[in-house]
């Protein structure tokens, strides 16, 4: 497998990850985890219960056929960084994402058999990792794509989606439907992602710019601040809750904030590729 191959397949990867936790919120949100009559794997329609009966069943079988997808893909994925790139770091990621899928494949079941807290929670963090996994994975397969204007613009970016990420927040401007919710997470998981990159990017750079290790432990931070943000998103709002997830929510913006701040005062010529 060539290096571009690999590439292309690592891009897919996180692509497929991402896409395959939106469509899980979706069907969570729409009630469709509830369908297929409470079974899993089979489903409510025909073919002994293999295929969908209805419109709510179909989200949810689609979602487990996204999800089966991307578990070959995964697959694939990680046996490529083994055998074809040398980096114990990448191969370490990638065995961790392969290694938690299984586990959440069961956590995945349990939330159509016994949908409880317990389930939702552990199912939604296990796939934030397993997406964290890849993407950091991703990005040191990619370390030519670290430079001191792209930490910029990804710190940019994050600090000006906030607006819209507080107006699609539960409680706010817009009613918390099934696909707002898809959107703020769409929203909530790309600035998860780009804050990872800032951490990445910073630690590949900060040999040629030593403040941006600041900027990694700011990044480091805020992606978790933010991970956990993005879980009490999950939940029925009450006023703790509420409270909770708009202290996180500032949180991570005063570290985007800061971390853009230091960012601005680091000179462009002193942190590059061909610095390193």
């Amino acid at each position: 497998m060539s290096r571009t191959r690999l590439r292309s397949l690592l891009l897919a990867t996180a692509g497929l990850t991402y896409l395959l936790l939106l469509i899980g919120i979706y069907t969570a949100a729409s009630g469709a985890g509830l369908t297929c009559e409470g079974r899993w794997p089979l489903c409510d329609g025909a073919v002994f219960g293999l295929f969908p009966a209805n419109w709510p069943s179909f989200i949810e079988w689609f979602h487990r056929l996204v999800a089966m997808i991307a578990g070959f893909v995964v697959i694939g994925a990680t046996y490529g960084t083994w055998r074809f790139q040398d980096d114990r770091r990448i191969r370490v990621a990638m065995t961790t994402a392969l290694a938690l899928y299984p586990l959440q494949a069961l956590l995945g079941a349990g939330t159509v058999l016994d949908y409880s807290l317990l389930y939702l929670t552990a199912h939604f963090l296990t796939a934030l990792v397993i997406f964290g996994a890849i993407t950091v994975a991703t990005l040191w397969y990619l370390p030519e794509l670290a430079t001191l204007a792209r930490v910029r613009y990804a710190l940019f970016a994050i600090v000006g989606l906030f607006p819209v990420l507080i107006a699609l927040s539960p409680g706010t401007l817009i009613a918390h439907t099934a696909a707002v919710q898809a959107i703020y997470y769409a929203i909530g998981l790309g600035m998860f992602a780009l804050l990872l990159a800032v951490a990445i990017w910073s630690g590949l750079l900060d040999s040629a710019a030593p403040r941006l290790s600041r900027v990694r432990l700011l990044a480091g931070a805020g992606t978790v601040v933010l991970g956990a943000q993005l879980l009490l998103g999950r939940y029925v709002y009450t006023d703790l809750i509420q409270l909770l997830d708009a202290t996180a929510m500032a949180a991570v913006f005063l570290i985007a904030l800061a971390a853009a701040w230091l960012t601005h005062r680091i000179e462009p010529t002193n942190a590059s590729p061909q610095a390193q």
